[in-house]
Parts: structure tokens; C-alpha cells; sequence
């Protein structure tokens, strides 16, 4: 075989291999190409099959969905519409068929934008209405209303229920604070269970920080509800992290607080609570806390009768509070002005009684504020001036006859002889009739008035926005100083009118102790030490307690604290000592004159009198054997 005869061979044999590995190669792309198509066709009949299978659960669903009787109400847009009257702009929603907005158009109240107070605006509060069908739960938050009937003082929202519906009728009184907002059924006598004769009622709301000072605002902020027994109560004013109370109780209203605004839901029924919260918001975002109420009341599910209900949306100022509870027309005492704090039951009558006439007379005068302040002050100051007289000649007293207490002191200058020393000196005391506690008796009058003050003049909402020399609002605090970073103890300001106070505090307690100590010994000049520090740090401790108070408040404790001052230092320079002292020793005359004299006496008091004699007597005889014995 020659070389050409073996290249054919060779080429003949690649020729037929490559056709065959070809071919090979082809058969099973080819089969690839199949599984894979197949692959596809099983994907998108699969497809096609869950498009059927989703398609049909859908028009299942919306076939259930047109059978659903509130099928209509969860479609729809929000929108808003706005009802007024004279002292109230109040926007709703249809998205729930509820408040959105309200706006107090009283220009004597101002929000802290300078326009304007808003109570609540967009998702700030909800009231969420709770009712259980046969077929479907309304829950009337999610649920979209239509606004009919609407008037200029009034609206209708329009819940469509199957072939009737549910509606929440809203009407503004003229010239009032009162919102009415009826529930009522229409055409649902099938759609609820026979059963059914309440509704529950959730109420949530991020209560808006109205005034400068967040932590003095916090401090009077709470929810506050009257029982149906006639007793107001308050779930928490401690302005904490949370308070929660879990209960069953009924009640005639209750009220979203803060310090100088409140919104009241009072019921014609009685309102079973089952529960309240109060959660403190942090301090900067323009809330002070969030309120939570749940509870129920009578429904009428036939449309008889509506379930009526009466908001008071405005201020806590105690006459417009009575006006308007007159407004509303309730046979019950529903006593709204309560959410004006005037204290404890005492210092309470002191406020409502005096304090409240005062001032409203005071201030209906056109007077400014500051002045007021001032004139009752001067007025508190002529009331006790008389006992104040008499705390002073008291201390007086006390002071021209320290000679002679000097030498009692001297007479009986060891420990033991403790107890005779005291009994000479309360016989000196009675000879002359001088009293050492005549001092505390205007101190224990005027605590009633300083409480009673404390407690109403931060809740009297004609301070609010009253501006005074460096104090832009005399409601809040004067901070002359605000270097913008909170510090414990005193925070993030300087107030000039507490600054003044604590210092004319601890100016008159110099000039007190002074005074005091005229009348003391060395001995209880020495045991008062610490009491005299303590008269001094206690200013001290009010600064860091006041710093955030009212201004208001500090101003009135400054020129109280400074007129007394002023006071003492009138009496002293018109005091005179020596003549003082003759008058006492006239006195001393008489008395023993008096004593020398026969006179009919109780057979208790002469039991008295024999008992103390005897007592001193057995004293004494101590006295002397313990003296005889250390001579020995």
C-alpha cells in the first residue's frame, strides 16, 4: 500500500467518525432541547393554571366581598369638612368619621406659635367606635363615612351598612364649647345580634405641649373622670414614664387634661371604664403625654334611641367651665369646674370661695395682672397684720425681759438643775404675762393662704400669656438665663423672680433669727444652731423646686416675703424697748397685786395649783440634798 492509498484510508475514517460524533453530538442537544422545552411548557401550564386558580379565587373573593355589609364603607377617599360657631373651628374626617382638628378662635388665647390654640390636629387623636354584627365587626377607624346633612354648626357622617347604616350626628351649641355627637343606627335590625345593648369606645389621643414650660405643663397634666357617685378622680399628675389602672367602674365624664385646656366627653349613660393609660412623651417633640381610654356605653341597635354624647373642647377657666356645664343641661352635678385643681378640701374652700371672687373681680377691673397680684397681696398682708403685731410684741416681750432670764440661767447653771430653771422661767413668763409660742400662731394663719396660693395661681388661666418687666408669660417661668441643656436639680434656665425670692427668704429669716435670738439665752442660743441653718438652707431648697414654677407664683411669694420684711422693719423702729418694759413691769404689779387678793377658784384649779407647788417643793428638796452631798 503506497503512501497516497493510506492518507484516503485515513481521511476516509476521520470523515466517517466525525459524522458519526457529529450526529451523536446533535441527538443530544436535540433531547436537551426537548427536556428543556418541556421544562417550559410544564412551568407555563403551571402558570396558567395558578392565574386560573388566583382569578377565581378573586372573583370569589369580591363575590364575597359585595355579600360583606360594610362592603362599601372600607372604599373610599378621606376627606374634610368644617363646622363652627362663635368660640370653636372644628375640622372632621370622613376616614373614620371623626374629629381631626380643633381650633379654639377665642383671640385671648394663643397657641405657642402666636396663632390660635389647636387642641388636637391630624393623627393626634382617634375615637374609635367598636360594634359587633352577625356577619361583620364595625370598627369605625378603618371605615370610610359621607359627610351629609351639613349645616354651618353641623354635620352628619354617614356610615353605609348594608341597606342602612350608622351615623354620628355632630352639632356645635352657639356660642359655647360644647360639641353634641350622637350614635345612631339606621335600618340595622338584622345586621347586629339580639343581644347586643353596648358599644365600646377607644380613645387615643398625643396630648400637644400648649404652654413654654414642659415640665410644669407635665406636672398638671392627667385624665380626670367623675363617677357616677359624684366623685372626681385622677389617674396620675406625677408626670412619670406611665400610669395604667385597670378597673371596672362607671363615670359621668371623662376629661383629657392639661394645665390650662381640657376635653371632656360627658355621656347621658353611664360610661363603664375599663381601662386608662397614661404614657409621658419625651421632652422637645411637642407632646407632653399620650392618653388611652377604653370603654363602653348603652347602644340602642334598633335606632330608637341614639347613644348622645357632649364634648367640652376649651379652657379650664372655672366660669366658663360652670357656664357651659349649664349648657349642656344634665340633671346630674357634673361639677366640670373640678378640673380647675384648687387644692385639698380646706386650702380648697379658701381658693373657691375667696381667692377665685378676688381675682376674677380684680382682674374683670382691667387690672394687669402683676397689679393684681399686688393689690392681694396687700390686702393678706392688712388681714394678719394684727397677729403679726402681736408675733412681734410677743418676740419683743420676750427680748426686754431677757436680763431677768439671764439670771434665772445664772441661778441654776448645772444640767440637773435643768428642770427648776425652766419652771422659774415659765413662772417669769406667766408674771408677766408674756407667752415664748405667741410667735407661731400668725405663722400657722398664713400657711392655709401660702398653700391655697400655691395651689391656684398656676391653674388660673388669666395669667397665661400675661407678660410682666422680664416675664413673657407670667403662667410659666421667667428664665432670663437659658443656656439650652437640661441640668439636674435646676434645669435648663435661670428664673429671676425665683432667684429674687429665695434671697428675700433668706434675708428675713436673717432678720427672724435675729429677733429671736434678743429673746434667747446663750444656752438656747447655742441648741437653735441647727435650727438657724436650717432656716437658711430651706430657700435654698425652694430655688431648686421653683426654678420651673409659674412666675406668677414666685413674683407673689417675692413681694410677700419683701412686704413682710419691710413690716418687721416698721415695727422695730417704732418698738421702744424701755417703754415696753414698763409696761410689763406695770403688768407684774398688777398680776401680784391681783394674786394677793382673794378669789374664787375651781376646786380643779386649786387641785392644779396644790399638784404644782408640790411638785416644785419635791424638786427643791432634791435640789438641796444633791447640793449637800457635793459639799461634803
Amino acid at each position: 500500500m503506497n503512501k497516497n492509498t493510506l492518507i484516503g484510508f485515513l481521511l476516509m475514517a476521520l470523515v466517517i467518525f466525525g459524522f458519526m460524533a457529529y450526529e451523536n453530538y446533535a441527538r443530544t442537544n436535540q433531547a436537551e432541547e426537548l427536556r428543556i422545552q418541556d421544562s417550559i411548557n410544564s412551568v407555563n401550564a403551571m402558570k396558567e393554571a395558578k392565574k386560573a386558580q388566583l382569578k377565581q379565587a378573586k372573583e370569589e373573593e369580591e363575590k364575597a366581598d359585595t355579600l360583606n355589609p360594610l362592603y362599601n364603607a372600607y372604599k373610599g377617599t378621606a376627606s374634610t369638612t368644617t363646622i363652627e360657631n362663635e368660640l370653636l373651628k372644628v375640622t372632621l374626617t370622613t376616614k373614620g368619621g371623626q374629629l381631626q382638628k380643633v381650633e379654639l378662635k377665642d383671640s385671648t388665647y394663643k397657641g405657642r406659635e402666636g396663632g390660635n390654640v389647636v387642641l388636637f390636629d391630624g393623627t393626634d387623636q382617634t375615637m374609635n367606635f367598636l360594634l359587633d354584627g352577625k356577619t361583620a365587626n364595625i370598627e369605625t377607624k378603618d371605615l370610610f363615612f359621607t359627610a351629609t346633612a351639613q349645616s354651618a354648626n353641623g354635620v352628619t357622617m354617614h356610615l353605609p351598612v348594608s341597606n342602612g347604616g350608622l351615623d354620628i350626628i355632630y352639632s356645635l351649641k352657639p356660642n359655647s364649647y360644647i360639641l353634641d355627637m350622637d350614635v345612631k343606627a339606621t335600618n340595622l335590625n338584622g345586621f347586629f345580634p339580639s343581644a347586643t345593648k353596648t358599644m365600646q369606645i377607644e380613645w387615643v389621643e398625643n396630648m400637644k405641649q400648649q404652654e413654654k414650660g414642659y415640665d410644669f405643663e407635665t406636672r398638671y397634666s392627667t385624665i380626670t373622670y367623675r363617677d357616677i357617685d359624684g366623685d372626681t378622680h385622677e389617674l396620675s399628675v406625677s408626670g412619670g414614664d406611665e400610669d395604667e389602672d385597670e378597673f371596672e367602674e362607671q363615670a359621668k365624664w371623662i376629661a383629657y387634661k392639661t394645665q390650662f385646656f381640657s376635653q371632656v366627653l360627658v355621656s347621658d349613660a353611664p360610661i363603664s371604664v375599663k381601662t386608662m393609660s397614661s404614657a409621658a412623651l419625651e421632652k422637645g417633640t411637642g407632646y407632653l403625654k399620650t392618653y388611652n381610654t377604653s370603654f363602653s356605653t348603652d347602644f340602642d341597635a334598633k335606632g330608637v334611641k341614639p347613644s348622645s354624647f357632649h364634648m367640652y373642647l376649651g379652657p379650664n377657666k372655672f366660669s366658663t367651665l360652670k357656664e357651659n356645664e349649664e349648657i349642656i343641661g344634665s340633671t346630674d352635678d357634673l361639677d366640670l369646674q373640678s378640673l380647675v385643681y384648687l387644692g385639698w378640701p380646706v386650702v380648697k374652700w379658701i381658693n373657691r370661695f375667696i381667692f377665685l371672687y378676688a381675682f376674677d373681680f380684680l382682674s374683670g377691673l382691667g387690672l394687669h395682672m402683676a397689679l393684681v397680684l399686688l393689690i392681694l397681696t396687700i390686702l393678706v398682708k392688712v388681714l394678719v397684720f394684727p397677729l403679726m403685731k402681736k408675733s412681734y410684741l410677743s418676740s419683743a416681750n420676750m427680748r426686754v425681759l431677757r436680763p431677768k432670764m439671764d439670771e434665772i440661767a445664772a441661778k441654776y447653771p448645772k444640767p440637773e438643775d435643768a428642770m427648776l430653771k425652766q419652771q422659774e422661767t415659765m413662772k417669769l413668763y406667766s408674771e408677766y404675762g408674756v407667752s415664748p409660742m405667741g410667735g407661731c400662731l400668725p405663722m400657722l394663719i398664713q400657711m392655709p393662704i401660702w398653700i391655697a396660693l400655691f395651689n391656684f395661681i398656676p391653674n388660673y388661666i388669666q395669667l397665661r400669656g400675661v407678660s410682666f418687666l422680664w416675664a413673657d408669660d407670667m403662667s410659666s417661668y421667667d428664665d432670663i438665663i437659658n443656656w439650652g441643656v437640661n441640668i439636674w436639680g435646676i434645669g435648663d434656665h435661670l428664673s429671676l423672680f425665683c432667684v429674687l425670692w429665695c434671697a428675700s427668704t433668706i434675708f428675713s429669716s436673717m432678720i427672724t433669727t435675729k429677733q429671736q435670738s434678743y429673746a434667747m439665752t446663750a444656752e438656747q442660743q447655742q441648741q437653735m444652731g441647727m435650727m438657724k441653718w436650717m432656716t437658711y438652707l430651706m430657700p435654698l431648697i425652694f430655688f431648686f423646686s421653683f426654678n420651673s414654677y409659674s412666675s406668677g407664683l414666685n413674683y407673689y411669694y417675692f413681694i410677700s416675703t419683701l412686704s413682710s420684711v419691710l413690716l418687721m422693719w416698721w415695727l422695730r423702729k417704732t418698738t421702744d424697748d424701755a417703754k415696753l418694759l414698763a409696761k410689763l413691769e406695770e403688768r407684774h404689779k398688777q398680776r401680784k397685786a391681783d394674786a394677793g387678793k382673794k378669789k374664787k377658784t375651781s376646786s380643779l384649779m386649786e387641785r392644779l395649783q396644790a399638784m404644782q407647788e408640790k411638785q416644785m417643793e419635791i424638786l427643791r428638796q432634791q435640789q438641796e440634798a444633791q447640793h449637800q452631798k457635793d459639799s461634803k
